[in-house]
Parts: structure tokens; sequence; C-alpha cells
């Protein structure tokens, strides 16, 4: 069976320790995203490891997961024992498919509950919200998990204030994000808040990520969604031509014109097809270029509306008020580097 083996540096005893927990069933995803964010940060402007970084399971050695590879760990006693004297600065709980099972681990349940209030902040990832449920720690909380499991959470757990759409949330000292890749985007903002935006931004690159999602975007991507409705791919040529001229004044009958439809036809099998109006559909994306030029360049609002067809500031004010609940220069000052 292959292994996954932590190999990290020599700890550095002046640096906060970062402790995922893990349990049989955990999604590899889940681990290695966040993992690899707090593994790799460093001070803003050198090349300093931030964070000392532990796998851990109650019982330690190997854990399986979702995949053929199992995860090496140690025991939870043996890093946390008086002796040792770890002091947990994050506590990360993984989540998985083998949630179900460890949130009636009275064991494992109680530990997360003592590491967490020696913890200055716990977070979950995806199912491992679970955990924290069980463990009495998000009760009167808001918090989300994979939009899939958001109903049962709710149901299970009726004290927490789930919710579906974010893709991560922060409460006070206790952090829960939405599913996969959600986990690297909580995982980033964290380094965020306790770095600066510059390491955060780094290590966005070095993992090829476009941007930082913001904790009020959707786990749902438009594009995503777009592609999923529309599996046949019948407007996946009129999507490509949109994105190409965002810039441009593009009516409904533009649309159905590439299409070769009359308007009415058109919209009729689009919004069958897609789920969305072609006017909705359209402002999506023009919001999703606008979130990426606000973080990416320093282009003024002016120049960033009309690059994404907005015709104006007012007008591009109001569709991010419609579907991100805040003003784009608020994105901006957010997310975008100093």
């Amino acid at each position: 069976m292959p292994s996954f083996h932590a190999n990290t540096p020599k700890p550095n005893p002046d640096k906060p320790n970062v402790v995922f927990l893990v349990y049989d069933g955990i999604v590899l995803l889940d681990l290695v995203g966040p993992l690899h964010v707090f593994s790799r940060a460093c001070e803003d402007g050198t090349n300093e490891l931030a964070y000392n970084t532990y796998i851990a399971s109650v019982k330690g050695g190997p854990v399986q997961t979702n995949t053929i590879v199992q995860v090496d760990s140690t025991p939870l006693t043996e890093l946390c024992d008086a002796s040792r004297g770890l002091k947990i600065d994050t506590l990360v709980i993984v989540g998985g498919d083998g949630a179900n099972a460890a949130e009636i681990n009275g064991e494992l349940v109680a530990q997360v509950a003592a590491l967490s209030d020696k913890a200055r902040r716990t977070c979950s990832v995806c199912c491992g919200a679970f955990l924290l449920a069980a463990a009495g720690l998000l009760d009167g909380c808001r918090a989300v998990t994979h939009w899939e499991d958001c109903t049962l959470l709710a149901a299970r757990f009726p004290r927490v204030n789930v919710e579906v759409d974010p893709i991560y949330i922060k409460e006070g000292s206790i952090w829960t994000s939405a599913g996969i890749t959600a986990g690297t985007d909580m995982a980033l903002a964290v380094v965020r808040e306790d770095l600066g935006p510059g390491s955060a931004l780094s290590l966005a690159r070095s993992l090829v990520t476009p941007m930082i999602r913001s904790a009020g975007q959707s786990q749902f991507s438009s594009d995503l969604a777009r592609q999923t409705q529309d599996s046949e791919g019948e407007f996946a040529a009129l999507h490509n031509w949109l994105r190409d001229n965002l810039a441009q004044r593009i009516k409904v009958s533009d649309m159905a014109n590439r299409c070769a439809m009359s308007s009415r036809n058109f919209s009729r099998r689009y919004m069958a097809k897609v789920g969305l109006t072609p006017a909705n559909s359209l402002e999506k994306m023009r919001i999703e270029a606008a979130k990426n030029l606000l973080v990416e360049t320093d282009h003024g609002i002016k120049i960033v509306a009309s690059q994404c067809g907005f015709g104006d500031q007012e007008k591009m004010r109001r569709a991010f008020h419609r579907h991100l609940r805040t003003s784009p220069s608020s994105y901006r000052s957010s997310f975008h580097e100093n």
C-alpha cells in the first residue's frame, strides 16, 4: 500500500504549530491542499518558513484515505503530552467520508474539544465540520461544509447555523470550509491574516491559483454550473465567444444570432439548458472577469467596468451588490496585494 510520509524541516520552537488531525476515510486532497499552504508559507519577503506542521491521529501510524495512498501520522498522546509541551496554534480537522464514523467516536470527539480549547485557532475542511459540531464547538455559530452535506449537518446539529453558499466562514477563532479545494482557500486566508497579503498571494501564485477567493464567494462556480447544465456543449462556443468579447455591448439578439436562432427561441432554449437567462449568465461572466482584474491588476474601477462590459462604475457596483453583497472597491481592498 503506497504511503505518504510527512517530510517537514526540523521544527522551529519560535514558530507556530499547525496540527492536522486525521482519521480513517479522510479525503486526501482535504489534507494535502491546506498542508501544502502551511508547509510552504513564508514570512513576507523572506524564504523563512512561517509554521511547523504535523499530522496526528488518535493512535498514530498509517491512516487510510479515499485513495490507495495511506498517510503516516503521529499519536496525539505523543504529540501533545506534557513532556513535549507542544503548543498548538492552529488545529485543522480534515474531512472525508470517515467523518460519519469519527463524529460518534467519543475518544476522538473529546480530543477535538480538548485540543481546540488550547489552540488559538480551529479549522475544519469539508466534513471535518461534523467533528467540530459533535464537540459542541459550532453551537450558535455560522458554519459551512460541502454543499452536498449541508442539509445533513443542519439536521444532525440543529444548534449550528449552517450556510450552503460560502466557501469558508470565520466565526471568532473557528473556521469552517466547504468541500475539497475550499480548504486551500481557507488556508490561504489564514496565512493572509497571519502574515499579510504578500505571503498569501505569493503562495497562490506558486499553486497556480488565479486569485485568493474570498469567504463570501460561492462554492458553486458559475462556469462549472453552465458546463454541467449544458452537458452536451450546445452553447460552449457561445460562452467562449462571450468571454472573449465581454468589453463589447452584447444584446440577447447578438447571442441568438451567434447560435443561428431567433431571440425568442434562443432565450427559451438557453434557459432550459443552462438554468439562467442569457442576460443573467452574461452578467455573472462579467463579474468573474471583474473580480480577477480587481485582484490581479492596478486598473482603476472605471477601467475595469469598461473592460468587463458594464459600461460604467455604477452598473458594476449594482451588479456586485446583487451577487456578492459588496462593492468593487471593498472587494479590491480585501484581496488586492498592496
